[in-house]
């Protein structure tokens, strides 16, 4: 998830050197929410694998 947020940023960064609004804007977009996504997929991993075994 954090490597596509990478590769969205990136692109964003370069569509906005260039001019281009709109895809920069799109994709500063894309890049938040994968990222806010890899963070609660990142959290919940983290919760789940904390649990106790059980007997």
């Amino acid at each position: 998830m954090f490597g596509w947020a990478v590769t969205f940023l990136v692109v964003a960064i370069v569509a906005g050197i260039f001019g281009f609004a709109g895809i920069a804007g799109t994709a500063t977009s894309i890049a938040k929410i994968l990222f806010v996504v890899g963070l609660v997929v990142f959290l919940a991993m983290l919760i789940v694998g904390r649990r106790p075994p059980t007997t």
